[in-house]
Protein backbone atom coordinates (compact mmCIF):
# COMPACT_ATOMS: atom_id res chain seq x y z
CA UNK A 1 0.00 0.00 0.00
CA UNK A 2 1.94 2.94 -1.20
CA UNK A 3 1.15 7.15 0.66
CA UNK A 4 0.53 10.00 -1.34
CA UNK A 5 1.23 13.44 -0.02
CA UNK A 6 -0.33 15.14 3.15
CA UNK A 7 -2.79 18.15 2.63
CA UNK A 8 -4.29 20.43 5.63
CA UNK A 9 -7.16 22.04 6.20
CA UNK A 10 -8.45 23.89 9.15
CA UNK A 11 -11.41 20.67 9.42
CA UNK A 12 -11.76 17.59 8.40
CA UNK A 13 -15.33 15.60 8.22
CA UNK A 14 -15.97 12.35 8.03
CA UNK A 15 -19.04 11.48 6.37
CA UNK A 16 -21.02 13.11 3.70
CA UNK A 17 -24.19 12.39 4.99
CA UNK A 18 -27.31 14.47 6.57
CA UNK A 19 -25.05 15.76 9.11
CA UNK A 20 -21.86 15.93 7.34
CA UNK A 21 -22.90 17.94 4.37
CA UNK A 22 -24.77 20.38 6.70
CA UNK A 23 -22.03 20.66 9.23
CA UNK A 24 -19.58 21.46 5.78
CA UNK A 25 -21.40 24.18 4.67
CA UNK A 26 -22.17 25.98 7.82
CA UNK A 27 -18.16 25.76 8.50
CA UNK A 28 -17.51 27.13 4.88
CA UNK A 29 -19.63 30.17 5.27
CA UNK A 30 -16.79 31.73 7.77
CA UNK A 31 -14.17 33.51 6.19
CA UNK A 32 -10.97 32.16 5.87
CA UNK A 33 -11.94 28.25 7.10
CA UNK A 34 -10.77 25.62 5.00
CA UNK A 35 -13.05 22.48 4.99
CA UNK A 36 -12.26 19.31 3.51
CA UNK A 37 -15.57 16.62 3.45
CA UNK A 38 -15.07 12.62 2.57
CA UNK A 39 -17.94 10.73 1.63
CA UNK A 40 -17.04 7.08 1.46
CA UNK A 41 -20.10 6.58 -1.47
CA UNK A 42 -20.61 8.95 -4.90
CA UNK A 43 -21.67 11.79 -5.67
CA UNK A 44 -25.53 11.88 -5.68
CA UNK A 45 -25.93 11.56 -9.76
CA UNK A 46 -28.40 8.47 -9.69
CA UNK A 47 -31.52 10.37 -11.11
CA UNK A 48 -33.77 8.24 -8.77
CA UNK A 49 -32.57 9.87 -5.68
CA UNK A 50 -33.88 13.09 -6.75
CA UNK A 51 -37.37 11.69 -8.00
CA UNK A 52 -39.41 11.37 -4.42
CA UNK A 53 -40.49 7.87 -5.77
CA UNK A 54 -37.09 6.58 -6.67
CA UNK A 55 -37.36 5.64 -2.94
CA UNK A 56 -38.00 2.20 -4.37
CA UNK A 57 -34.94 1.88 -6.95
CA UNK A 58 -32.54 3.35 -4.78
CA UNK A 59 -33.11 1.90 -0.96
CA UNK A 60 -31.88 -1.39 -1.89
CA UNK A 61 -29.08 -0.42 -4.60
CA UNK A 62 -25.89 -1.74 -3.73
CA UNK A 63 -23.85 1.67 -5.76
CA UNK A 64 -25.34 3.70 -3.20
CA UNK A 65 -25.74 1.62 0.13
CA UNK A 66 -23.80 -0.14 2.49
CA UNK A 67 -26.05 -3.08 2.50
CA UNK A 68 -25.15 -4.05 6.19
CA UNK A 69 -26.87 -6.95 7.83
CA UNK A 70 -27.53 -7.41 11.29
CA UNK A 71 -26.50 -10.53 13.59
CA UNK A 72 -29.42 -12.97 14.51
CA UNK A 73 -31.74 -11.20 17.02
CA UNK A 74 -32.38 -13.78 19.21
CA UNK A 75 -36.20 -11.52 20.18
CA UNK A 76 -37.18 -11.78 16.73
CA UNK A 77 -36.92 -15.48 16.16
CA UNK A 78 -32.81 -15.39 15.57
CA UNK A 79 -33.39 -13.30 11.58
CA UNK A 80 -30.90 -11.03 10.19
CA UNK A 81 -32.19 -7.95 8.59
CA UNK A 82 -31.41 -5.25 6.72
CA UNK A 83 -29.79 -2.72 8.49
CA UNK A 84 -29.82 0.11 5.23
CA UNK A 85 -27.67 3.07 5.56
CA UNK A 86 -26.43 5.58 2.61
CA UNK A 87 -23.40 5.51 0.84
CA UNK A 88 -23.74 8.51 -1.06
CA UNK A 89 -23.49 11.91 -0.97
CA UNK A 90 -26.30 13.24 1.34
CA UNK A 91 -26.12 9.82 3.05
CA UNK A 92 -29.30 8.12 4.32
CA UNK A 93 -30.91 11.48 3.47
CA UNK A 94 -30.31 10.82 -0.67
CA UNK A 95 -32.35 7.47 -0.13
CA UNK A 96 -34.62 7.70 2.66
CA UNK A 97 -38.87 8.15 2.75
CA UNK A 98 -38.00 11.63 3.10
CA UNK A 99 -40.22 11.76 6.01
CA UNK A 100 -39.37 15.01 7.86
CA UNK A 101 -40.09 14.25 11.38
CA UNK A 102 -38.72 16.51 14.54
CA UNK A 103 -39.97 14.16 17.63
CA UNK A 104 -41.07 15.22 20.73
CA UNK A 105 -39.90 18.18 23.03
CA UNK A 106 -39.52 16.15 26.07
CA UNK A 107 -37.23 13.69 24.04
CA UNK A 108 -34.60 16.79 23.84
CA UNK A 109 -35.38 17.93 27.45
CA UNK A 110 -34.56 14.25 28.33
CA UNK A 111 -31.02 14.52 26.86
CA UNK A 112 -30.38 17.93 29.01
CA UNK A 113 -31.70 16.31 32.14
CA UNK A 114 -29.35 13.54 31.85
CA UNK A 115 -26.28 16.15 31.83
CA UNK A 116 -26.16 17.55 28.43
CA UNK A 117 -26.32 21.28 29.22
CA UNK A 118 -27.59 23.27 25.73
CA UNK A 119 -29.93 20.50 24.42
CA UNK A 120 -33.25 21.19 25.92
CA UNK A 121 -36.38 21.73 23.75
CA UNK A 122 -35.85 25.62 24.02
CA UNK A 123 -31.99 26.06 23.15
CA UNK A 124 -32.50 23.65 20.15
CA UNK A 125 -35.42 24.84 18.93
CA UNK A 126 -33.93 27.54 17.09
CA UNK A 127 -31.64 24.92 15.03
CA UNK A 128 -34.18 23.37 13.94
CA UNK A 129 -36.22 26.49 12.75
CA UNK A 130 -32.41 27.55 10.94
CA UNK A 131 -32.46 24.64 8.78
CA UNK A 132 -35.95 25.00 7.67
CA UNK A 133 -37.98 26.93 5.25
CA UNK A 134 -41.63 25.21 5.61
CA UNK A 135 -43.69 26.21 2.06
CA UNK A 136 -46.92 25.53 3.78
CA UNK A 137 -48.80 26.53 6.83
CA UNK A 138 -47.53 26.04 10.04
CA UNK A 139 -46.68 28.11 13.08
CA UNK A 140 -44.23 30.55 13.17
CA UNK A 141 -43.18 29.93 16.82
CA UNK A 142 -41.61 26.54 15.64
CA UNK A 143 -41.86 26.53 11.93
CA UNK A 144 -39.09 27.63 9.91
CA UNK A 145 -39.31 29.95 6.50
CA UNK A 146 -36.16 30.88 5.70
CA UNK A 147 -33.32 28.01 5.43
CA UNK A 148 -32.25 26.04 3.27
CA UNK A 149 -34.35 22.38 3.83
CA UNK A 150 -37.85 22.82 1.71
CA UNK A 151 -40.53 20.88 4.15
CA UNK A 152 -44.01 20.57 2.87
CA UNK A 153 -47.02 18.64 3.38
CA UNK A 154 -48.50 15.82 1.44
CA UNK A 155 -50.19 17.45 -1.84
CA UNK A 156 -51.45 14.24 -3.44
CA UNK A 157 -55.19 13.64 -2.76
CA UNK A 158 -56.25 10.18 -2.06
CA UNK A 159 -59.68 9.04 -0.73
CA UNK A 160 -58.17 5.75 1.19
CA UNK A 161 -55.86 7.85 3.01
CA UNK A 162 -58.33 10.24 4.09
CA UNK A 163 -60.40 6.74 5.35
CA UNK A 164 -57.43 6.75 7.74
CA UNK A 165 -57.67 9.73 9.17
CA UNK A 166 -61.43 9.53 10.01
CA UNK A 167 -60.57 5.57 11.32
CA UNK A 168 -57.96 7.00 13.69
CA UNK A 169 -60.45 9.71 14.80
CA UNK A 170 -63.33 6.98 15.38
CA UNK A 171 -60.53 5.28 17.62
CA UNK A 172 -60.46 8.40 19.79
CA UNK A 173 -57.03 9.76 18.26
CA UNK A 174 -57.58 13.85 17.91
CA UNK A 175 -56.24 15.24 14.71
CA UNK A 176 -53.17 17.48 14.04
CA UNK A 177 -52.77 19.85 11.48
CA UNK A 178 -49.16 19.90 12.53
CA UNK A 179 -47.07 17.35 14.40
CA UNK A 180 -44.24 19.02 14.10
CA UNK A 181 -45.35 22.26 15.78
CA UNK A 182 -46.86 22.73 19.23
CA UNK A 183 -47.57 19.22 20.07
CA UNK A 184 -46.96 15.69 18.60
CA UNK A 185 -50.12 13.98 19.53
CA UNK A 186 -53.02 13.34 16.87
CA UNK A 187 -53.77 11.80 13.69
CA UNK A 188 -52.99 13.35 10.10
CA UNK A 189 -50.78 13.90 7.25
CA UNK A 190 -46.84 13.42 6.99
CA UNK A 191 -44.91 16.18 5.97
CA UNK A 192 -41.35 15.65 3.81
CA UNK A 193 -38.11 16.97 2.42
CA UNK A 194 -39.38 17.89 -1.06
CA UNK A 195 -38.56 20.69 -3.36
CA UNK A 196 -40.55 21.47 -6.65
CA UNK A 197 -41.01 18.02 -6.75
CA UNK A 198 -37.76 16.57 -6.25
CA UNK A 199 -35.90 15.35 -3.00
CA UNK A 200 -34.72 17.71 -0.73
CA UNK A 201 -31.72 16.31 0.73
CA UNK A 202 -28.77 17.94 3.21
CA UNK A 203 -26.64 17.64 -0.14
CA UNK A 204 -28.89 19.23 -2.11
CA UNK A 205 -30.25 21.85 0.15
CA UNK A 206 -27.00 22.83 1.76
CA UNK A 207 -24.06 22.07 0.53
CA UNK A 208 -24.07 22.36 -3.09
CA UNK A 209 -24.06 26.21 -2.59
CA UNK A 210 -21.23 25.90 -0.39
CA UNK A 211 -19.21 23.83 -3.10
CA UNK A 212 -20.44 26.73 -5.68
CA UNK A 213 -18.59 28.94 -3.96
CA UNK A 214 -15.33 26.77 -4.07
CA UNK A 215 -16.15 26.85 0.23
CA UNK A 216 -15.66 22.79 0.72
CA UNK A 217 -13.13 20.84 -0.77
CA UNK A 218 -15.22 17.55 -1.33
CA UNK A 219 -13.87 14.01 -1.98
CA UNK A 220 -16.30 10.97 -3.20
CA UNK A 221 -15.52 7.60 -3.03
CA UNK A 222 -12.73 8.22 -0.53
CA UNK A 223 -13.40 5.83 2.59
CA UNK A 224 -11.43 6.63 5.75
CA UNK A 225 -9.68 4.09 7.49
CA UNK A 226 -8.28 5.15 10.58
CA UNK A 227 -8.30 8.62 12.54
CA UNK A 228 -4.35 9.51 12.82
CA UNK A 229 -3.38 10.96 16.92
CA UNK A 230 -0.32 12.33 18.29
CA UNK A 231 -0.67 11.13 21.50
CA UNK A 232 -4.07 11.60 22.13
CA UNK A 233 -4.85 15.08 20.11
CA UNK A 234 -6.78 13.66 16.48
CA UNK A 235 -4.58 15.20 14.02
CA UNK A 236 -6.32 14.10 10.24
CA UNK A 237 -7.47 10.85 9.05
CA UNK A 238 -6.09 8.26 6.62
CA UNK A 239 -8.58 7.52 3.42
CA UNK A 240 -8.46 5.11 0.48
CA UNK A 241 -10.17 6.20 -3.22
CA UNK A 242 -12.32 3.39 -4.16
CA UNK A 243 -10.43 1.13 -6.38
CA UNK A 244 -6.79 2.89 -5.57
CA UNK A 245 -4.03 0.92 -3.74
CA UNK A 246 -3.26 4.39 -2.19
CA UNK A 247 -3.60 5.20 1.10
CA UNK A 248 -3.62 9.47 1.33
CA UNK A 249 -3.76 11.49 4.64
CA UNK A 250 -5.34 14.64 5.60
CA UNK A 251 -4.26 16.74 8.42
CA UNK A 252 -6.57 18.79 10.53
CA UNK A 253 -5.36 22.11 11.65
CA UNK A 254 -8.39 22.55 13.67
CA UNK A 255 -10.91 19.14 14.75
CA UNK A 256 -11.41 16.15 12.76
CA UNK A 257 -15.74 15.67 12.87
CA UNK A 258 -17.08 12.25 12.83
CA UNK A 259 -20.00 12.30 10.81
CA UNK A 260 -20.33 8.55 9.81
CA UNK A 261 -23.31 7.77 11.57
CA UNK A 262 -24.45 5.15 14.08
CA UNK A 263 -22.74 1.97 12.67
CA UNK A 264 -19.51 3.70 10.91
CA UNK A 265 -18.87 5.83 13.60
CA UNK A 266 -18.44 3.55 16.16
CA UNK A 267 -16.65 1.41 14.09
CA UNK A 268 -13.92 4.15 12.94
CA UNK A 269 -13.89 4.62 16.32
CA UNK A 270 -12.72 1.67 17.36
CA UNK A 271 -10.57 0.82 15.06
CA UNK A 272 -8.60 3.65 15.61
CA UNK A 273 -7.96 2.95 19.56
CA UNK A 274 -10.77 4.53 21.04
CA UNK A 275 -14.04 2.11 22.80
CA UNK A 276 -13.88 -0.99 25.32
CA UNK A 277 -10.52 -2.10 26.30
CA UNK A 278 -11.42 -5.78 25.68
CA UNK A 279 -12.92 -5.44 22.26
CA UNK A 280 -9.42 -3.67 21.09
CA UNK A 281 -7.56 -6.36 22.47
CA UNK A 282 -9.14 -8.81 20.68
CA UNK A 283 -8.91 -6.48 17.44
CA UNK A 284 -5.74 -6.60 17.96
CA UNK A 285 -5.62 -2.48 18.47
CA UNK A 286 -3.07 0.09 19.92
CA UNK A 287 -5.55 1.88 22.86
CA UNK A 288 -5.50 5.50 22.71
CA UNK A 289 -8.59 5.97 24.90
CA UNK A 290 -10.47 3.64 27.04
CA UNK A 291 -13.78 4.37 26.53
CA UNK A 292 -16.73 1.84 27.51
CA UNK A 293 -19.48 3.98 25.47
CA UNK A 294 -18.19 3.29 22.05
CA UNK A 295 -21.21 1.16 20.07
CA UNK A 296 -22.66 0.72 23.07
CA UNK A 297 -26.16 1.84 23.73
CA UNK A 298 -28.00 1.29 19.98
CA UNK A 299 -31.32 1.61 19.79
CA UNK A 300 -33.76 2.02 16.62
CA UNK A 301 -37.86 1.84 15.91
CA UNK A 302 -38.67 -2.20 14.93
CA UNK A 303 -41.67 -1.93 12.67
CA UNK A 304 -44.12 -4.94 12.51
CA UNK A 305 -46.69 -3.92 9.55
CA UNK A 306 -50.06 -5.30 8.61
CA UNK A 307 -51.10 -5.95 4.48
CA UNK A 308 -53.81 -5.55 2.87
CA UNK A 309 -55.76 -6.54 0.46
CA UNK A 310 -57.76 -3.19 -1.31
CA UNK A 311 -61.72 -4.36 -2.32
CA UNK A 312 -61.92 -3.44 -6.20
CA UNK A 313 -62.86 -0.17 -7.40
CA UNK A 314 -60.52 1.24 -4.35
CA UNK A 315 -57.52 3.19 -5.55
CA UNK A 316 -54.00 2.68 -4.43
CA UNK A 317 -50.63 3.88 -4.90
CA UNK A 318 -50.27 0.09 -6.73
CA UNK A 319 -53.00 1.11 -9.32
CA UNK A 320 -50.62 3.90 -10.53
CA UNK A 321 -47.49 2.04 -10.56
CA UNK A 322 -47.08 0.61 -14.06
CA UNK A 323 -48.52 1.08 -17.31
CA UNK A 324 -51.03 3.54 -18.82
CA UNK A 325 -51.71 5.04 -15.64
CA UNK A 326 -48.15 5.30 -14.59
CA UNK A 327 -47.31 7.25 -17.79
CA UNK A 328 -50.05 9.60 -16.68
CA UNK A 329 -48.31 10.14 -13.44
CA UNK A 330 -44.97 10.72 -14.51
CA UNK A 331 -46.65 13.53 -16.48
CA UNK A 332 -48.27 14.72 -13.67
CA UNK A 333 -45.44 14.74 -11.86
CA UNK A 334 -42.95 16.65 -14.70
CA UNK A 335 -45.77 19.25 -15.25
CA UNK A 336 -45.91 20.45 -11.61
CA UNK A 337 -49.59 18.20 -10.85
CA UNK A 338 -49.56 16.37 -7.48
CA UNK A 339 -48.61 12.93 -8.72
CA UNK A 340 -47.46 9.32 -6.68
CA UNK A 341 -43.59 10.14 -8.16
CA UNK A 342 -43.33 13.52 -6.06
CA UNK A 343 -44.42 11.82 -2.85
CA UNK A 344 -42.97 9.96 0.16
CA UNK A 345 -44.09 6.54 0.56
CA UNK A 346 -45.53 6.39 3.96
CA UNK A 347 -48.69 9.15 4.17
CA UNK A 348 -50.79 8.87 7.23
CA UNK A 349 -49.37 8.30 10.98
CA UNK A 350 -51.58 8.60 14.07
CA UNK A 351 -48.91 9.53 17.63
CA UNK A 352 -51.01 7.85 20.26
CA UNK A 353 -50.59 6.70 23.85
CA UNK A 354 -50.23 2.94 24.26
CA UNK A 355 -51.74 3.76 28.07
CA UNK A 356 -54.36 7.04 28.78
CA UNK A 357 -52.03 7.77 31.79
CA UNK A 358 -48.86 8.30 29.80
CA UNK A 359 -48.14 11.94 29.47
CA UNK A 360 -47.20 11.63 25.64
CA UNK A 361 -47.31 9.47 23.02
CA UNK A 362 -45.41 5.92 22.81
CA UNK A 363 -46.88 4.71 19.96
CA UNK A 364 -46.81 5.72 16.05
CA UNK A 365 -49.19 4.09 13.52
CA UNK A 366 -48.37 4.61 9.91
CA UNK A 367 -50.62 4.40 7.00
CA UNK A 368 -49.83 3.49 2.96
CA UNK A 369 -52.62 3.44 0.34
CA UNK A 370 -50.88 1.27 -1.20
CA UNK A 371 -49.19 -2.45 -0.40
CA UNK A 372 -46.18 -4.23 -0.22
CA UNK A 373 -44.23 -7.48 -0.73
CA UNK A 374 -44.40 -9.14 2.73
CA UNK A 375 -44.71 -5.86 4.19
CA UNK A 376 -41.49 -4.92 2.91
CA UNK A 377 -41.04 -1.23 2.15
CA UNK A 378 -40.06 -0.73 -1.13
CA UNK A 379 -41.23 -3.95 -3.16
CA UNK A 380 -44.47 -2.87 -4.34
CA UNK A 381 -47.20 -6.04 -4.32
CA UNK A 382 -48.93 -6.76 -8.02
CA UNK A 383 -52.07 -6.57 -6.74
CA UNK A 384 -53.60 -3.18 -4.91
CA UNK A 385 -53.78 -2.61 -1.39
CA UNK A 386 -52.85 -1.15 1.69
CA UNK A 387 -50.64 -1.20 4.84
CA UNK A 388 -50.52 -0.29 8.47
CA UNK A 389 -46.97 -0.54 10.69
CA UNK A 390 -46.64 0.17 14.04
CA UNK A 391 -43.57 2.08 15.93
CA UNK A 392 -42.35 2.15 19.54
CA UNK A 393 -41.37 5.72 19.77
CA UNK A 394 -38.60 5.11 22.33
CA UNK A 395 -37.85 1.32 23.11
CA UNK A 396 -35.79 0.58 26.37
CA UNK A 397 -34.22 -2.34 23.98
CA UNK A 398 -30.19 -1.83 23.51
CA UNK A 399 -27.73 -2.83 21.47
CA UNK A 400 -24.42 -2.64 19.97
CA UNK A 401 -22.05 -2.33 17.34
CA UNK A 402 -18.47 -4.04 17.38
CA UNK A 403 -15.74 -3.80 14.50
CA UNK A 404 -15.56 -7.18 12.87
CA UNK A 405 -11.57 -6.76 12.69
CA UNK A 406 -9.35 -4.28 12.37
CA UNK A 407 -9.79 -4.46 8.54
CA UNK A 408 -11.34 -0.86 8.08
CA UNK A 409 -13.25 -2.69 4.48
CA UNK A 410 -15.07 -5.03 6.69
CA UNK A 411 -18.98 -4.39 7.59
CA UNK A 412 -19.12 -3.98 11.55
CA UNK A 413 -20.81 -6.22 13.70
CA UNK A 414 -24.14 -4.79 14.44
CA UNK A 415 -26.68 -6.61 17.07
CA UNK A 416 -30.35 -4.08 17.97
CA UNK A 417 -31.58 -6.64 20.29
CA UNK A 418 -34.98 -5.94 19.40
CA UNK A 419 -37.71 -6.48 21.59
CA UNK A 420 -35.27 -7.93 24.37
CA UNK A 421 -37.06 -5.73 27.10
CA UNK A 422 -40.28 -6.80 28.48
CA UNK A 423 -41.88 -3.40 28.53
CA UNK A 424 -40.78 -3.32 25.05
CA UNK A 425 -43.02 -6.31 23.94
CA UNK A 426 -45.83 -5.73 25.90
CA UNK A 427 -46.03 -2.01 23.95
CA UNK A 428 -45.59 -3.40 20.86
CA UNK A 429 -48.84 -5.72 21.10
CA UNK A 430 -50.76 -2.96 22.79
CA UNK A 431 -49.89 -0.99 19.33
CA UNK A 432 -50.65 -3.81 16.77
CA UNK A 433 -54.22 -4.31 18.53
CA UNK A 434 -54.72 -0.49 18.01
CA UNK A 435 -53.74 -0.71 14.22
CA UNK A 436 -56.17 -3.57 13.81
CA UNK A 437 -58.86 -1.69 15.44
CA UNK A 438 -58.22 0.91 13.05
CA UNK A 439 -58.53 -1.24 10.32
CA UNK A 440 -61.34 -2.68 11.15
CA UNK A 441 -63.68 0.82 11.74
CA UNK A 442 -66.41 1.75 9.03
CA UNK A 443 -64.48 3.57 7.83
CA UNK A 444 -61.73 1.33 6.56
CA UNK A 445 -62.79 -2.14 6.88
CA UNK A 446 -65.66 -1.28 3.58
CA UNK A 447 -62.37 -0.70 1.46
CA UNK A 448 -60.23 -3.51 2.37
CA UNK A 449 -60.89 -7.27 1.08
CA UNK A 450 -59.04 -9.08 3.42
CA UNK A 451 -56.21 -9.18 5.59
CA UNK A 452 -52.82 -10.50 3.92
CA UNK A 453 -50.11 -10.15 6.68
CA UNK A 454 -50.86 -12.34 8.67
CA UNK A 455 -54.02 -12.86 7.77
CA UNK A 456 -54.47 -15.27 11.39
CA UNK A 457 -56.61 -14.61 13.40
CA UNK A 458 -54.39 -13.87 17.11
CA UNK A 459 -56.32 -14.82 20.07
CA UNK A 460 -54.02 -14.61 22.57
CA UNK A 461 -50.88 -12.38 24.17
CA UNK A 462 -48.56 -14.80 22.61
CA UNK A 463 -50.02 -14.61 19.04
CA UNK A 464 -49.81 -11.03 19.41
CA UNK A 465 -45.55 -11.22 20.41
CA UNK A 466 -45.51 -14.37 17.73
CA UNK A 467 -46.39 -12.36 14.97
CA UNK A 468 -44.52 -8.87 16.21
CA UNK A 469 -41.65 -11.00 16.70
CA UNK A 470 -42.35 -12.72 13.14
CA UNK A 471 -43.37 -9.82 10.86
CA UNK A 472 -41.09 -6.75 12.07
CA UNK A 473 -38.62 -4.87 10.54
CA UNK A 474 -35.72 -2.28 11.09
CA UNK A 475 -37.19 1.14 10.81
CA UNK A 476 -33.59 2.05 9.96
CA UNK A 477 -33.16 4.74 12.65
CA UNK A 478 -29.93 3.24 14.45
CA UNK A 479 -28.80 6.00 16.83
CA UNK A 480 -27.25 6.47 20.18
CA UNK A 481 -23.70 4.35 19.63
CA UNK A 482 -21.39 7.25 20.80
CA UNK A 483 -23.96 8.77 23.18
CA UNK A 484 -23.25 12.54 24.53
CA UNK A 485 -23.27 12.77 28.40
CA UNK A 486 -20.84 13.83 31.20
CA UNK A 487 -17.59 11.26 31.50
CA UNK A 488 -18.32 10.55 35.16
CA UNK A 489 -21.12 8.61 33.84
CA UNK A 490 -18.66 6.17 32.48
CA UNK A 491 -20.92 5.49 29.10
CA UNK A 492 -20.62 8.71 27.70
CA UNK A 493 -18.10 9.06 24.83
CA UNK A 494 -18.94 13.03 23.90
CA UNK A 495 -19.54 15.62 26.29
CA UNK A 496 -22.29 18.31 25.53
CA UNK A 497 -20.14 19.99 23.19
CA UNK A 498 -19.96 16.97 21.40
CA UNK A 499 -16.19 16.70 22.16
CA UNK A 500 -15.08 12.72 22.55
CA UNK A 501 -14.15 12.35 26.07
CA UNK A 502 -9.72 12.15 26.74
CA UNK A 503 -8.60 12.93 23.76
CA UNK A 504 -8.40 16.24 21.73
CA UNK A 505 -9.96 17.95 18.33
CA UNK A 506 -12.18 15.11 17.77
CA UNK A 507 -16.04 15.48 17.69
CA UNK A 508 -18.83 13.16 17.04
CA UNK A 509 -21.76 15.34 15.13
CA UNK A 510 -24.38 12.34 13.90
CA UNK A 511 -27.15 10.17 15.28
CA UNK A 512 -24.56 8.49 17.21
CA UNK A 513 -24.19 11.31 19.90
CA UNK A 514 -28.06 11.18 21.10
CA UNK A 515 -28.40 9.90 24.23
CA UNK A 516 -32.15 8.01 23.92
CA UNK A 517 -33.80 8.35 20.51
CA UNK A 518 -35.92 10.40 19.39
CA UNK A 519 -39.81 9.71 19.24
CA UNK A 520 -39.99 9.38 15.29
CA UNK A 521 -37.75 9.34 12.21
CA UNK A 522 -34.17 10.32 13.11
CA UNK A 523 -33.06 12.68 10.02
CA UNK A 524 -34.13 16.05 11.23
CA UNK A 525 -33.09 15.44 14.56
CA UNK A 526 -29.28 14.62 12.93
CA UNK A 527 -29.24 17.83 10.83
CA UNK A 528 -30.27 19.76 13.74
CA UNK A 529 -27.39 17.93 15.39
CA UNK A 530 -24.97 19.42 13.09
CA UNK A 531 -26.32 23.21 12.91
CA UNK A 532 -25.81 23.26 16.71
CA UNK A 533 -22.30 21.61 16.18
CA UNK A 534 -20.99 24.42 13.57
CA UNK A 535 -21.92 26.59 16.39
CA UNK A 536 -20.05 24.76 18.96
CA UNK A 537 -16.79 24.55 16.71
CA UNK A 538 -16.60 28.15 15.54
CA UNK A 539 -16.83 29.22 19.12
CA UNK A 540 -20.39 30.90 18.02
CA UNK A 541 -22.98 32.23 20.26
CA UNK A 542 -25.68 29.49 20.64
CA UNK A 543 -28.72 30.29 17.59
Amino acid sequence: MTSSAVESFDYVIVGGGSAGALLAARLGEERGVSVCLLEAGPADKNIFIHIPAGFIKVIFDPKVTWGFETEPVPGIKDRKLPMLQGRVLGGSGSINGMVYTRGQAEDFDAWAAMGNPGWSYKEILPYFRKSEQRVDGGDDRYRGRSGGLKTLELNWPNALADSFLAAARQQGIPGNPDYNGARQEGVGRYQYTIENGKRCSAARAFLRDALRRKAVDLRTEAQVTSISFEGSKATGVKYRRAGSGTLSEVRARGEVILCAGAANTPKLLQISGLGPVDLLQRLGVPLVQALSGVGANLQDHYTPRFVFRARPGVVTINDYARGLPLAGQIFNWLVGRPSIIGIGVVLGFAYTKSRPELDRPDILITFTPGSFKAGFLGVLDDAPGMTCGVWQLRPESRGYVHARSADPMAAPIIQPKYLSAEADQQVVVTALKLARRIMSTPALARQCEKEIVPGTPMKTEADWLDFARSGGLSGYHICGTARMGPGSDGHSVVDSQLRVHGVQNLRVADASVMPVITSGNTNAATMMIAEKAADLILGRQAA
